[in-house]
């Protein structure tokens, strides 16, 4: 009897997409709440721009460091243990980030957050390339994807309530926003151990003939891989294009971790709002995020195009990120924010369909993912810390966000250069032969 991809599809999406989303979300409120908390956490502890920056971005660091081996680790024990470590630990940490005192501890803390969390994202990618074959990846990827913008639509309004109940029980507003995100990860992280499947021949939920269809289908995937794939853990890291691919992610993430950690300071300045309206007006590029993540993954699948509309896509949120802060009316320049934050998002779902077009299965794809993902992650790190440094000097953004920008706009243009246009649906070409067939 003949399988219906689509209704497999769906199917699998209704199985697998909720706790990677909750897992994703989690995880995005983890990094964005301590943009949030500054509004408060600064005065309280005294910190300055700088410091809040360093500490933001030290994050990053840890979470270079571990990304490789925690990958490598996913794919030796499978995705519901190593997953599951992954958010205890991180929400443990979390919930630690209320006995801050000095900027030391918030240093450490940090950086010890990112050694925790490394290998969550890639691990995700790693999995999902275990279930959907490589036609359908940017549609369903963008589904998931979209949980980082989703975390924003969600955790604005939470943090804004948070911040809100200042003083509850001791407590002032930014510790019970670290506590609100820290503990649901250590909760969710053992009910995912039950929740989570490794892989298709273990799924009860799918039939015998679905199991079938597609261990066939992802397995001529790699069998029909192009002589550049590498094949192992050594070629990966050797691999040009791989480090092209996270260079070109590094352009990418410099800007999408400064609009995440620095919207809310951003928002607060150009509106003059209080803190709580300034959490929920924060939501608004979010929205904007995820509605367009989902419109361009579902077409960059349909042109089975990637190229361009990744650079369309950065070019365009860098021209809006540029311009924001030459905005005189908040209205404007909060509207060119959420311009430049559904750009930058909509990169990314097509972008994480790429990697699969060079690494095979197996230790080559875990630590080609985890290495795109750790150096492109260093962005998270820099831009954060460059505002805040250029923040000092200048007393505004309006040499910090148009040089970011300027640095997505240049670096993206690199896809040319990894991907070329007979290489962009390798695998996609070969799910078609396959397919035919059948």
């Amino acid at each position: 009897m003949p399988i219906n991809e689509n209704q497999l599809y769906r199917k699998l999406a209704w199985r697998l997409l909720p706790p990677l989303y909750i897992i994703y979300i989690l995880a995005y409120l983890d990094r964005m709440c301590v943009g949030f908390a500054q509004l408060q956490m600064k005065d309280a502890l005294q910190f300055s721009d700088t410091v809040y920056g360093f500490g933001a971005g030290i994050f990053f660091v840890g979470y270079m460091l571990f990304e490789i081996p925690s990958n490598l680790i996913l794919e030796k024990v499978g995705a519901k243990l190593w997953l599951t470590r992954i958010m205890v630990t991180w929400g443990l940490i979390c919930c630690a980030m209320v006995f801050i005192e000095t900027p030391q501890g918030f240093y450490i803390l940090r950086f010890l957050l990112g050694l925790a969390e490394a290998g969550s994202f890639p691990g995700m990618i790693l999995y999902f390339s275990y279930w959907f074959p490589a036609p359908v990846r940017a549609k369903y990827g963008a589904l998931l994807i979209t949980a980082t913008a989703a975390s924003g639509v969600l955790g604005a309004p939470l943090a804004g309530l948070l911040l809100g109940i200042d003083g509850a029980f001791g407590l002032q507003g930014w510790q019970w926003l670290f506590l609100a995100e820290g503990a649901p990860s250590v909760l969710f992280g053992f009910v995912l151990y039950f929740w989570l499947t490794n892989r298709p021949a273990e799924a009860g939920w799918l039939n015998g003939e679905e199991k079938a269809w597609l261990e066939r289908t992802l397995a001529a995937e790699r069998e029909t891989a192009p002589p550049h794939h590498a094949a192992d853990l050594k070629q990966a890291l050797r691999h040009p294009k791989v480090w092209l691919l996270a260079l070109i992610y590094f352009a990418v993430v410099i800007n999408y971790y400064s609009i995440s950690l620095w919207l809310p300071q951003l928002i607060k300045n150009w509106a003059g709002l209080d803190n709580v309206r300034t959490a929920l007006l924060t939501g608004l590029p979010y929205l904007a995020a995820v509605i367009a993540m989902v419109i361009v993954g579902a077409h960059s699948d349909k042109t089975r195009e990637r190229r361009w509309h990744i650079v369309i896509c950065a070019w365009v949120a860098a021209a809006a990120f540029a311009l924001s802060p030459y905005l005189a009316s908040p209205v404007w320049a909060i509207a060119a924010i959420a311009i430049a934050a559904a750009g930058v998002w909509s990169t990314l779902a097509p972008f994480w369909t790429l990697p699969h077009t060079l690494l095979k299965e197996g230790p080559a794809k875990a630590s080609g993912l985890a290495l795109i993902n750790s150096i492109g992650n260093l962005g998270g790190f820099a831009g954060p810390y460059v505002i805040a440094w250029l923040k000092t000097a200048t007393g505004d953004f309006k040499l910090a966000l148009p040089l970011l920008a300027a640095t997505m706009a240049s670096g993206v243009l690199l896809i040319f250069v990894a991907v070329k246009p007979e290489e962009k649906t390798p695998l996609l070409r070969s799910n078609e032969k396959l397919l035919s067939n059948r």
